[in-house]
């Protein structure tokens, strides 16, 4: 390891010279309460920027472990140092000028959502802390400004390291706070099964956001409110008592006119797997962590999945249980969807009619009695939901704007009335007798076969050139194929899309083989992250990816729609 000095030296010696001569600054050098590495040096100024990391010992830093003890604090402060570091840099970022990328200064950007990111890890441990962040060096054309370098080096970054990554500096009372919420926010997700529900809103929660695209809540929202047949009370750590509605295992239905709320509802309960700051107005909206989001999906590639719950008796006669397609119809991709998330150990199914396939999800009485059940390849939604929570403990929430079938066999049925919930179990359910019921199938369906075990592909075998490129939240590029996650819907946050990347990536240089199923790959992939921290799946010990912890179930959802499979 070189010394700060070393590193003003090394400057001082290349300035003027041509940009490839920045590579000489890769390496560690110790300044007076932390160490700075140059991971990753940019080819010229107008590439990606620079990798460089800093280093604070526990002992330096002086967080009190009490808060990080737990993995849910931990997660929850390396959120907020990140934060305060990007607000911290934003003040300096392209001070030092130059061209292209010159003065950039950036970590990763915390949105409403607070995730496990390699932008900052704090040891549970030492309390060591890293704090990886992108430096644009700068150039004149494609001449080291190495000045203007020394300046972000000596000056703006020990500024940001000062703000953010010393306890001393810090507001000890945020920080307290920060750490309490993620505690309450644990405690209710730990009472969700022990008090039979599968999701909880807290009364005063904002659900509405700031527009369609912003995830702020909206300025004068309607604070949502119980209704008391649902209500349930808890005794928060720090909070204390905190009422609000409960959503019981089974099979829910949110009705009402259109604009009423509720797929605001929806939206909300579909986040509600991960915890939100503070001010969110979703704080206290927590959803069972296993929860997906079920919708029809046009185009999707489908790789062996046994679909023959929903789906038989095809007139080409093509198998249904390892049924593939390159071109899934809206039916078929919310079947395999379904059977995908069984594989995947959800617990809640959350379901909007406005996108789904009408097929899967109803066939009416009419429809069943001219078209004979013998002339239908598709056992509808309907007809398995109640088998779904009785045989597998899968609940299921759906929003319906169109059709009361489903009233029938609700176990809970809330209205929303100008973003108000309503309990209308009663009133729907004693309206709903004087329509006839769907029929059943006459038999329950066979259990899914899970037996997928996918191969490598050769191109990966000791390859380390393996280009990706992500594409926002929407899709990753590996070696030209492209993984379409548009609606995976749950993904929140573009790195956690980049870490599925590396995920794939992953798994098909070590852990791919023909003989493990797709549950096998998928646990040895959250061994890999457990060991190492998910920097891991990066495997560089010079260069880690900014990426963020996707959930199990994303996971899954990639490698179903991977082609390269």
């Amino acid at each position: 390891m070189q010394s700060s000095t070393d590193l003003r030296s090394l400057l001082n010696r290349i300035d003027h010279r041509g940009y490839p001569a920045y590579k000489d600054t890769k390496g560690t050098y110790q300044f007076p309460e932390y160490v700075l590495s140059v991971d990753h040096v940019q080819g010229d100024p107008f590439a990606s920027p620079s990798k460089v990391s800093v280093h604070v010992s526990g002992k330096v830093a002086g967080f009190p472990q009490e808060l990080y003890k737990d993995d849910h604090q931990r997660t929850a402060l390396q959120d907020e140092l990140t934060r305060q570091f990007g607000r911290k840099a934003d003040q300096f970022a392209f001070k030092a000028k130059g061209s292209g990328k010159s003065g950039l200064i950036s970590v990763s950007r915390c949105y409403q959502e607070i995730l496990e990111r390699t932008a900052c890890r704090l040891a549970p441990k030492s309390g060591d802390i890293i704090l990886r962040m992108e430096i644009g060096f700068p150039a004149n054309g494609r001449t080291i400004n190495a000045r203007e370098l020394e300046k972000i080096l000596f000056e703006f970054v020990p500024e940001c390291v000062k703000a953010s990554l010393f306890y001393k500096n810090m507001d000890a009372k945020r920080l307290r706070a920060i750490v309490d919420l993620a505690e309450d926010q644990q405690y209710i997700r730990e009472q969700l099964p022990k008090m039979g529900l599968c999701a909880f809103v807290a009364d005063g929660s904002i659900l509405p956001r700031e527009s369609g695209i912003s995830p702020r809540p909206m300025k004068g929202g309607v604070k949502f409110k119980s209704p008391k047949e649902l209500e349930v009370t808890m005794e928060l750590p720090h909070k204390g008592k905190i009422t609000g509605m409960g959503i019981r295992k089974g099979i829910t239905l949110i009705v009402g006119g259109g604009y009423h709320g509720k797929s605001t509802l929806l939206k909300a309960l579909e986040l509600g797997v991960y915890n939100h700051i503070a001010g969110d107005g979703r704080e206290y909206v927590i959803t069972d962590d296993t929860a997906m989001k079920i919708r029809a999906e046009d185009g999707r590639s489908i790789w062996k999945t046994d679909i023959s719950m929903f789906i038989n008796d095809l007139p080409n006669g093509r198998d249904t249980v390892g049924f593939c397609t390159e071109d899934a119809s809206g039916s078929t991709s919310q079947a395999a969807n379904v059977v995908e998330s069984i594989e995947a150990g959800t617990a809640l199914l959350l379901i909007d009619e406005d996108t789904s396939a009408t097929n899967f999800m109803i066939r009416d009485e009419l429809m069943q009695r001219v078209i004979h059940r013998d002339m239908e390849p598709i056992t509808p939604f309907i007809e398995r939901i109640r088998e779904l929570y009785d045989d597998y403990g899968i609940s299921t929430v759906i929003v319906a704007g169109s059709s009361g079938a489903y009233f029938h066999i609700a176990d809970s049925i809330i209205q929303m009335d100008r973003y108000v919930p309503k309990d209308i179990t009663e009133y729907a359910k004693k309206e709903a007798e004087r329509f006839p019921v769907i029929s059943g199938p006459e038999e329950t369906a066979k259990k899914p076969d899970f037996r997928r075990c996918p191969r490598a592909r050769q191109t990966f075998k000791g390859n380390d050139r393996i280009k990706m490129k992500t594409m926002g939240r929407e899709a990753v590029m590996i070696n030209k194929e492209t993984i379409d996650l548009r609606y995976v819907e749950q993904i929140t946050d573009s790195e956690q899309v980049a870490a599925l990347g590396y995920c794939m990536s992953y798994a098909q240089k070590h852990i791919l083989d023909g003989r493990k199923d797709l549950r096998a790959v998928v646990d040895e992939l959250e061994k890999v992250i457990e060991k190492g921290t998910l920097a891991a799946l990066c495997e560089s010990r010079s260069s880690v990816a900014c990426i963020a912890a996707p959930r199990r179930q994303e996971i899954f959802a990639c490698f179903n729609r991977y082609r390269g499979l």
